[in-house]
Order: C-alpha cells, then structure tokens, then sequence
C-alpha cells in the first residue's frame, strides 16, 4: 500500500481518476478489513495464551509459582501476566492495532476525502476553472501509460541487489 501515492489527484485526468476512485476505495477497504481479522486474531491469541498458563500454574503450582506458593486468583494473574508468552502476545496485539487503525484512516480517506475532493475539482472544470487538452485524448490509452508506469516503479522496488 502507497497511500501517498494513491491519494494524489492528477487534476489533468480527472476522469481516469474517478474510473480508478471505486477499485482504489475497495483495494483499501480490504486491507482495512485483513488489518482487523488480524486483530482480532491476536486478541484470541492472547486469551488462549492466558488459558494455557493458567492451567500450567493450576496443573502444577510449585513448578510455575515456586515451592509453597499457593495459586491464588492474584497470584496466577502475576504468573500469566509476567510470563514472556504472553508479553510477546500483547506486544503482537498493540502493533497489529496500530497498523488497524492506520488502515482505517488510509480507506477512510482515500473512500470519503478523495471522493470529495475528486468532486470538487469536477465541479471547478465545468466552471471552467482549468484550461481544457487542446486536442482530444485516448483515455483507455492513457491508462495504460498510468499502469505502465505503476507496473514499472512496483518492479523497480522489486529488484534485489546482490552483495
């Protein structure tokens, strides 16, 4: 995902833009929506975590806790909570909300800001507020050029240096 380069509004081609703005809103509406099933993949990550600590500590409460500790309800929780399993689990969890809550700011804007703006820039040419190609143009070609051009910065990062 290019957020900055897909937010951009070639105000020259607005209607190449507005044939892209649906398939651009969906393409981030799905990575929204992939970011949140991985959320909410770490969140049962970490119940399930917390369980098997849980029933390691009830199972054997000298080997977890220490000789003559008893498991209590406090005493589990500091076992579970401090356990590195779990940590890893929360660390997972907060960084997979933070890349959520980025995607949702990207779809939301790219579905609600662009779209907006793409309009109001429609309106200001029919108000004549642009000055018009003097010649008529190919839009199916010069989209091609547009994907041509993406296909070829998307390579270009492909590449691999060898050391």
């Amino acid at each position: 995902m290019n957020y900055e380069n897909d937010v951009y509004i070639d105000d020259s081609s607005l209607d190449l833009e507005w044939l892209d703005q649906a398939s651009l809103a969906i393409k981030y509406g799905k990575h929204w929506a992939e970011c949140k099933e991985k959320f909410t993949q770490a969140e049962e990550k970490i119940k399930l975590v917390r369980s098997e600590l849980m029933r390691d500590v009830n199972t054997d409460p000298d080997e977890c806790l220490g000789a003559g500790v008893k498991p209590t309800g406090p005493n589990i929780e500091s076992y579970y909570r401090n356990h590195k399993d779990h940590i890893a689990a929360k660390d997972d969890w907060v960084k997979l909300g933070f890349e959520m809550n980025v995607a949702e700011i990207a779809y939301k804007e790219i579905s609600y800001t662009r779209k907006a703006a793409l309009e109001n820039l429609v309106k200001l040419h029919g108000q004549q507020y642009f000055a018009g190609p003097s010649i008529p143009r190919d839009i199916n070609e010069e989209r091609e050029m547009k994907q041509k051009k993406v296909n070829t910065g998307i390579g270009s990062k492909m590449k691999r240096t060898n050391k």
